[in-house]
């Protein structure tokens, strides 16, 4: 499947397009991913932010990450679902959250990181990249 790609929350609220096709997606296991999915992990997909136009508003939440950096999430006032999240590290980029994609039949994470706080079920597919990011 190729871009453009759709997507949207839960209540209609917001819409968006996404025009070029992704840079990276990954799956996260960090505390913070695994709380804000309420599951084992979070899928991260790095896309550039001017590929990607939105239709609606949205509201922020700032939060601290481990490493100290301030990162800024984007998410829906009327049913909260998460949509993208900027890095103060690269205003080049989002990362959108891929499960807000209309169809979502073709995702592949590339790799996992955060294993080192991953469940203690959660194992990696075998051939793909692990790291224990710092």
């Amino acid at each position: 499947m190729g871009a453009p790609y759709t997507g949207g929350c839960q209540c209609g609220k917001i819409r968006y397009v996404l025009k070029n096709n992704p840079i990276d997606l990954y799956a996260c296991n960090c505390t913070a991913c695994q709380q804000q999915s309420g599951s084992a992990f979070g899928l991260s997909m790095v896309v550039e932010k001017e590929s990607f136009e939105i239709d609606g508003e949205l509201t922020n939440f700032v939060r601290t990450a481990d490493s100290g950096s301030k990162i800024t999430t984007y998410f829906c006032p009327g049913c909260g679902n998460r949509i993208y999240a900027v890095s103060p590290y690269n205003d080049e980029n989002i990362i959108l959250k891929p499960g807000t994609l209309d169809d979502t039949s073709w995702l592949k994470p590339s790799r996992m990181i955060w294993m080192r706080s991953a469940q203690n079920w959660v194992q990696a597919p075998k051939n793909m990249t692990v790291q224990d990011t710092q």
